[in-house]
């Protein structure tokens, strides 16, 4: 009863200094708790434009303003973008929102469809640009792709389009002969992760869904 009480406090407190304007990593500070319980306390908060700008204009470490203004810049690109209502686009942020990790430098999706991902990858293609030598592949294999190692990441290096350059080392998940039983005839190619290390893309991605979804998210500027 007491920890429930505790934690009460510590989100009516969060709440209350994210509607006086304070950024996610302040409150994190101020709080105490962790950033992914802040995150999911207060984001139902809408801030006003001042409190926006005056999150985007904070004092920060030496020498991170001027990044900091950047990777703004980039998604308010991605805004501007998105009110365009480009089917494409659209397509690709909803892809990067549900199956992206959420990184402030690097796109990554990851899933078994191979047609998920040759979608992600035509849209990266598409608005940005991005050569062949810029993508990174990783597959996530189980025990029994063992012998067929080089056959799968191959399937995936094909369905994507990319050179054998592109694969990073893989993953060989190991198993007891129980779950080995159960893992017969299941996602035949693993899982795949499509890769491109840009603060640009991904920034762009970040200012696009919070266009399209009508929502804040100044802990995403990093």
């Amino acid at each position: 009863m007491l920890f429930t009480r505790v934690k009460t406090s510590e989100r009516d407190m969060a709440r209350k200094l994210r509607a006086e304007g304070l950024s996610v990593r302040a409150i994190e500070r101020r709080v105490g708790v962790a950033r992914s319980s802040v995150s999911l306390w207060v984001r139902d908060i809408e801030l006003t434009a001042e409190q926006r700008e005056s999150l985007r204009r904070r004092p920060s470490r030496p020498g991170s303003d001027r990044f900091r203004r950047r990777r703004s810049d980039y998604q308010d690109h991605g805004r501007s973008v998105a009110r365009r209502g480009e089917l494409l686009h659209g397509i690709g942020c909803m892809l990067f929102w549900a199956e992206g990790s959420r990184t402030v430098n690097s796109v990554k999706v990851t899933n078994s469809d191979p047609a998920l991902l040759r979608l992600f990858a035509q849209f990266l293609r598409h608005y940005f640009d991005v050569p062949d030598e810029k993508f990174r592949v990783w597959c996530n294999l189980f025990a029994d792709h063992a012998e067929r190692q080089r056959a799968i990441e191959q399937f995936w290096l094909d369905e994507l389009d990319l050179p054998r350059t592109c694969l990073t080392k893989s993953a060989v998940n190991i198993y007891s002969r129980y779950s080995k039983r159960l893992r017969q005839n299941n996602l035949p190619y693993g899982t795949c992760r499509l890769m491109v290390h840009d603060v640009r893309i991904v920034q762009h991605l970040y200012g696009a869904i919070q266009e399209y979804g009508g929502f804040d998210r100044p802990e995403w500027l990093g």
